[in-house]
């Protein structure tokens, strides 16, 4: 590339309008690590631990291949037989298996809380057949049935079909926000 020939009132008019100018003696910036902010706590894991509703009674025990399956009362069962053939799109997915049951609850309330807030209907649980667990009684499925019972967000789930996860993958339908419902109403009017 050629170097551009400057005229000397071309240069005079440059260094006029830029002003004066310092030279830089380093070309690093050095942080101030004066004060820092005070952090925020995160109230968010006590509104996720407060949606489980602990007066679900105990579910019974399912082994490797048996089907979930849940409908909220007062709801047609129309709505499960949508859910099962996967008439409700998928908004979200999350795989917990090969967690802990501690871990894959933490994870599974806080996905449904975000989905939830985000206005998701329709969301994937993988939570694995149990292969690997004691006796063929799976952990993470009989949690996930006794959980999904309990959370008051969730109006239906059953097993996915089987080009999906089947036994090893559930389909939730979720109670839509009051914001979203709040915007349905006035998109209807």
């Amino acid at each position: 590339m050629r170097k551009k020939n400057i005229t000397p009132e071309d240069r005079e008019l440059f260094r006029q309008s830029v002003g004066t100018v310092k030279s830089i003696k380093s070309d690093r910036i050095t942080v101030d690590n004066g004060k820092k902010p005070k952090p925020i706590p995160r109230t968010q894991t006590a509104e996720v631990e407060n949606v489980l509703n602990h007066e679900v009674g105990v579910t019974e025990m399912l082994s490797l291949e048996d089907t979930l399956s849940f409908i909220s009362p007062g709801l047609q069962k129309n709505v499960l037989k949508k859910l099962r053939h996967g008439n409700y799109g998928l908004d979200a997915e999350i795989d917990l298996h090969g967690l802990t049951s501690q871990e894959a609850k933490r994870q599974l309330l806080d996905f449904l809380h975000r989905a939830v807030q985000e206005g998701c209907r329709c969301v994937c649980i993988v939570h694995g057949k149990g292969y690997r667990s004691p006796d063929n009684h799976p952990i993470l499925k009989n949690n996930l049935n006794l959980w999904l019972r309990q959370h008051k967000e969730v109006q239906a789930f059953c097993s996915a079909p089987p080009r999906q996860g089947g036994t090893g993958a559930v389909f939730v339908l979720l109670q839509l926000a009051e914001k979203f419902n709040r915007q349905e109403e006035t998109n209807d009017r």
